[in-house]
C-alpha cells in the first residue's frame, strides 16, 4: 500500500479511475462539465485554432483545469465576447443550468496576433471585449466556424516561433528548446511570454499536469515517468500545486469545494 501524500491510500500506486476521468476531460479544453459538443476545426482555421466547442452547464460541479492556451469565449445568454488568458490553477465551480457558451482555444502565439497586444498581462485574467475586428458576434453564436473563417481570412500569417517553442517544450528543456530555435534563453523567455502569457517553464509545468489528466489507467509511477516528472513524488507535488489536491484524491472525487458562478 502507498499513500497519495494527503491521507489517501491505494493498491500499490495503481490508478483505478484515471481512464474514466480522461473520458470526461472534454477535447483539448481541459474542462470537466455537463454537456459539450466539439466541432471539427476546418483546415483553413488550423493555423489559428486548436479546438472549438459549445459547452452547456447542467448545474453540477465543473472543473476548469490549468490551461496554457488563451481562449475566446462567447456567452450565449449575454452575447458577451470574452478572452480568457492562460489558467495556472484549477477552478472548481457550479454554473447555472442550461447556460451555454462557444469556446475557441487558440494556438500558442495566435492570440497575440489576433488581439494585437502581448499576452503577458492576461495570465489568470478574464477580459470582456467590446468587439473583435472582423468578427460578427451574432454570426459567431449561430455558426462559429463560418464566422471565424470570415474574420481570419485576410489576417496575415501569425508568428511561428511561439508554437514551435511550445511543441519543443513538451519534451525538451528550456535550454534545449532555445538552442534548437537558435535563440538565447533570455530571448526565448521574452518572445514566449509575450506570445503566450506564460514563461517557457510555466508552460512546460502546465503541459505535464495536463498529460497526467489525460493519461490512461495505470500506475502513478508510470504516468509520472511518461509525463516527464523526476518521480512519483515530484508529480504529486506538482499536481497538488495546480489542482489543489493530490492526483489520487482528485480521481476519487475528493476535490476542493465548488463555488457558484454568479457573473
Amino acid at each position: 500500500m502507498t499513500t497519495d501524500g494527503a491521507g489517501g491510500t491505494g493498491n500499490e500506486d495503481h490508478v483505478p479511475t484515471i481512464a474514466s476521468l480522461s473520458r470526461r476531460v472534454i477535447g483539448s479544453f481541459g474542462t470537466i462539465v455537463g454537456r459539450v459538443s466539439s466541432l471539427v476545426v476546418p483546415p483553413a482555421l488550423l493555423r489559428w485554432v486548436a479546438g472549438i466547442d459549445v459547452a452547456t452547464a447542467t448545474g453540477s460541479a465543473a472543473v476548469d483545469v490549468p490551461d496554457h492556451a488563451t481562449t475566446l469565449l462567447l456567452r450565449g445568454d449575454k452575447r458577451e465576447l470574452i478572452v480568457m488568458g492562460p489558467r495556472t490553477r484549477a477552478a472548481y465551480h457550479v454554473g447555472a443550468p442550461d447556460q451555454s457558451c462557444v469556446r475557441v482555444r487558440l494556438r500558442p502565439g495566435r492570440a497575440q496576433a489576433l488581439l494585437g497586444r502581448p499576452l503577458r498581462d492576461l495570465t489568470d485574467r478574464v477580459l470582456t471585449l467590446r468587439e473583435l475586428p472582423g468578427l460578427d458576434v451574432d454570426r459567431f453564436a449561430a455558426d462559429p466556424i463560418a464566422a471565424l473563417e470570415e474574420a481570419l481570412a485576410d489576417r496575415p500569417e501569425p508568428p511561428e516561433r511561439p508554437e514551435a517553442a511550445a511543441r519543443l517544450l513538451a519534451g525538451a528543456t528550456v535550454a534545449t528548446t532555445a538552442a534548437r530555435l537558435h535563440l538565447s534563453e533570455r530571448r526565448l523567455h521574452a518572445l514566449f511570454t509575450a506570445g503566450t502569457g506564460l514563461s517557457p517553464k510555466q508552460f512546460a509545468r502546465i503541459d505535464r499536469v495536463r498529460t497526467v489528466l489525460a493519461a490512461d489507467a495505470g500506475r502513478w509511477s508510470d504516468i509520472a515517468a511518461t509525463a516527464g516528472y523526476y518521480d512519483q513524488s515530484h508529480m504529486t507535488a506538482e499536481f497538488r500545486h495546480f489542482m489543489g489536491v493530490p492526483p489520487a484524491a482528485f480521481t476519487a472525487g475528493r476535490r476542493p469545494a465548488a463555488t457558484v458562478c454568479t457573473a
